[in-house]
């Protein structure tokens, strides 16, 4: 059996190949729209993907299973199960042609046989992969688990309701979690290997461990949850559970429709044409958005006024897509990127969270206007509106005085309720997710935007230097297995 896993750090988020050299077929779960990572993949090792899944409609990126099931001319199987429970509720089943799988239903391509298995929870239609591999034996050896299972963690219960428009499925998804690690994870084999659609730093879980995989049996010993379980403890699990969730950004939502609709097919692509400082001066703040890609330090020495930070680093994507929303934005696109190849990277991570009207790319910032951006000290804080866009769970924990909180990922769909008149200073934990914030506040015509200097670690070292008994010190604040990753 070949098996392939493949991690992108901005998303936090794992996709599978597995395939059977006996017969040369394959099977990708899980895969983004980069779908030539995985063609490449099977050609390189002699197989041809015949099929494509995934384990339940997903929130924080746009599918690739509907591009590559059309790129390999493979058959594209997905959930039939998690129809609404009484009227009223959501109907998160897919809309477009595919293959329905129930609970029991398998697919094999050669040897290997994939069972699906039904565990709701993180989402109604919620399907796991137990994996045989035939060649060897009829016993499972892994669990493709997507969002049920994480190492350390559960998905979380509550973003129908965080970010689709849900109204109390919270309650009855963490109830249905509990059912599903009693009746199906926790009866698997302790040696049968755990593989998970998410790492640490995803929003799909408030706990998730920074390795790749784990096992039943680990799992069955060391994950928060394991006590609640053992006890039948169903009230105390969906209360540890509920508690301290992170903020879901808004665009998960735009994922969940999009997904559940049928993603549109990108194909192959044109490449990308380089685009004249002279074109983006005339088009800047009309009709194109240019994305500065340069890590936000080199942005605060200068910056062409009206651009949108997003530093091309691990979180390029996700950054994107709090401050461009396509469905209300036609816009067209310009990436800060020295050549068509690197803008092309850029292109492929902006189609991960749906933005794909990317015209062009600027190779260079010569004959561009170059502004540096405004850095407030953490003494000039008095008569500011403060912007903190972390987490809630982080402001709770420490906070500036009289700041107010508003995730980064929810800022654009919240401008009408922040201040144009007067100064507002914006800061996170470190300086790099206020810079994203800042940037577009500036592009929406907020006039007096700065960020905080050295953002909150930097106001919170300041006020400890000084001794202010004003200082609200972070505080521990536990979690059930451990903390969530911080950008």
């Amino acid at each position: 059996m070949h098996f392939k896993h493949f991690y992108d750090a901005d998303l936090a988020q794992g996709s599978y190949l597995i395939g059977c050299q006996a017969s040369g077929e394959a099977i990708v779960v899980d895969p983004r729209r980069d779908v030539r990572r995985y063609l490449e993949e099977a050609e390189a090792n002699g197989l041809t993907i015949k099929a494509v899944t995934e384990t339940h409609v997903h929130a924080d990126y746009v599918s690739g299973a509907r591009e590559l099931a059309a790129a390999a001319g493979a058959s594209l199987y997905l959930s039939g199960e998690g129809a609404p429970r009484q009227a009223g509720d959501l109907d998160w089943r897919y809309r477009f042609d595919h293959v329905a799988l129930q609970d029991g239903d398998a697919i094999r391509v050669g040897n290997v046989e994939l069972t699906a298995l039904h565990t709701p929870g993180h989402t109604p239609e919620h399907l796991s992969f137990l994996v045989i591999d035939g060649g060897l034996t009829d016993h499972p050896g892994y669990l493709l688990s997507g969002d049920f299972v994480f190492v350390g963690d559960v998905g979380r219960p509550d973003l129908l309701d965080e970010a689709a428009g849900g109204s109390g499925t919270r309650f009855a998804g963490a109830r249905q979690l509990f059912a599903s690690l009693r009746d199906v994870f926790l009866r698997l084999p302790d040696y049968v290997q755990v593989w998970p659609g998410h790492g640490a730093g995803s929003a799909c879980g408030k706990a998730l461990g920074a390795v790749a995989s784990t096992t039943v049996g680990y799992e069955r010993v060391t994950a928060w949850w394991r006590d609640y379980l053992e006890r039948g403890d169903e009230d105390g699990f969906v209360a540890a559970l509920l508690d301290g969730q992170p903020d879901a950004p808004r665009y998960f939502g735009r994922m969940k429709r999009w997904n559940r609709q049928g993603p549109p097919l990108l194909g192959e692509r044109a490449a990308l044409r380089a685009i004249s400082a002279d074109e983006v001066r005339e088009r800047l703040g009309r009709d194109l958005h240019l994305l500065d890609t340069r890590p936000e330090a080199e942005q605060w020495r200068g910056a062409v006024p009206g651009a949108l930070t997003v530093p091309g680093g691990k979180s390029f994507a996700t950054y994107a897509s709090w401050v461009i929303d396509p469905e209300r934005d036609d816009r067209d696109i310009v990436v800060l990127a020295p050549d068509g190849e690197a803008a092309e990277r850029f292109r492929d991570r902006l189609a991960f969270v749906g933005i794909d009207r990317v015209a062009g790319y600027l190779p260079g910032l010569d004959g561009l206007e170059l502004a540096p951006l405004p850095l407030t000290a953490a003494d000039d804080l008095d008569g500011a509106y403060v912007l903190d866009v972390r987490t809630a769970n982080e402001h709770a924990e420490g906070h500036v005085p009289g700041a107010r909180q508003l995730h980064g990922g929810r800022v654009a769909w919240n401008l009408d309720g922040l201040p144009r008149d007067g100064r507002l200073v914006v800061h996170c934990q470190s300086g790099a997710r206020s810079a994203v914030v800042a940037g577009l506040l500036r592009a929406e015509g907020f006039t007096n935007v700065s960020e905080l200097e050295g953002s909150y670690l930097g106001w919170l070292e300041h006020r400890r230097s000084a001794d202010d008994p004003g200082a609200t010190p972070p505080t521990s604040r536990p979690q059930p297995g451990g903390t969530s990753h911080v950008r």
